[in-house]
């Protein structure tokens, strides 16, 4: 198959095969290489092509497709699906490449706001923003890679979505002792709700501190974290038709991204 920029190498994928090879009992000898399969997927995160725009030097785009509804499936209580465990376990791979053995004790929040395109059925307006679509909710540790992500319509608020973002993830924020958050998460009711559910105190960043003429730097590392997602096409609008599927496709795009850092 000839290689396209959004291709992972076999190296690379060896780290994950063995997760995607579990969603699949094997009733019968694979048809496909799931290498393949997922740089296809991958083509299509990157390019913002349409399932059937597939180019033919991948596997047929039907057995693409399929192949990504199974590991976007929920497999726990939790509703993680089978790419949602991967970027986790690859989170923590990355962590000990950069000498971090346990997990962050110091979080960044932020959402983004994004715009639907006519497929998407799940949809909400942001008055602050003015965009109707929906919103992508982030916890990113000072490196810039996720330590939770949650998908809303655009119309729920930073503190509502972050509130229900760190309710599904205890364990990743189970040895945080600071949150950092803009101006849109001010407020005390938000404060203690994250110190009851999280014991974390929470740090409001501003872009100027006007007291003392300092810049808080760890603030724009969640808006990096943000422009790696917008280097994927699929991602500049929200193609999905439901939030679940939105929420595996930031997930997938993290992946690569960790992939490539391993």
């Amino acid at each position: 198959m000839t290689g396209y920029p959004s291709d992972i190498t076999r190296q690379q994928f060896e780290l994950i095969r063995p997760d995607l090879e579990a969603a699949r009992r094997r009733t019968r000898p694979r048809q496909v290489d799931l290498y393949d399969v997922f740089n296809a997927v991958l083509y299509i995160l990157r390019t913002g092509s349409q399932w059937r725009q597939l180019p033919h030097d991948f596997p047929n785009w039907q057995t693409v497709c399929g192949y990504f509804c199974r590991w976007s499936e929920p497999i726990n209580e939790q509703g993680f699906s089978r790419l949602d465990l991967i970027l986790k376990k690859l989170s923590l791979k990355v962590d000990d490449t950069l000498g971090r053995s346990v997990p962050t004790t110091f979080v960044i929040l932020d959402a983004q706001s994004v715009k639907n395109t006519e497929t998407a059925q799940q949809k909400g307006y942001d008055d602050g923003k003015k965009i109707s679509g929906i919103k992508r909710h982030l916890a990113v540790d000072i490196n810039g890679f996720p330590q939770a992500i949650y998908i809303t319509t655009a119309n729920v608020s930073e503190r509502r979505g972050a509130t229900t973002l760190l309710t599904l993830n205890p364990d990743q924020f189970r040895l945080v002792k600071r949150v950092m958050a803009d101006g849109g998460y001010t407020g005390k009711n938000f404060a203690q709700v994250v110190q009851s559910l999280i014991g974390a105190e929470v740090v409001i960043a501003k872009q100027h501190d006007l007291r003392h003429g300092q810049v808080t730097p760890q603030r724009w590392v969640i808006e990096r974290s943000f422009s790696w997602l917008d280097k994927c096409r699929r991602l500049w609008w929200n193609c999905e038709r439901y939030l679940r599927t939105s929420h595996v496709m930031v997930a997938l795009a993290f992946i690569a991204i960790l992939l490539r850092r391993c």
